[in-house]
């Protein structure tokens, strides 16, 4: 029970770190298209979309940070 406990709460962990941290290099990374400003703001609608995001690299995470965390009760261990 106690190298569930420790997987459980290290994937936790994990995930919300590398969550974290993608979110601050894709945030560090952004540049806008300020060219195309000036033709947009002409034709703006009234309607807000949000955008679209993709489950791809949030289950690629999942999959490292689970891979991560099910070696790391087993180093605890020795």
């Amino acid at each position: 029970m106690k190298k569930y406990m420790i997987f459980l709460v290290s994937f936790v962990l994990l995930f919300s770190l590398t969550q974290m941290l993608s979110g601050i290099l894709l945030t560090a990374t952004y540049n806008p298209d300020l060219s195309e400003t000036r033709n947009i703001s002409a034709n703006l609608s009234q309607e807000v979309v949000f955008g679209e995001s993709s489950a791809v690299p949030t289950l690629i995470l999942a999959v490292l940070s689970a891979t991560i965390a099910c070696f790391i009760p087993k180093i605890l261990k020795n």
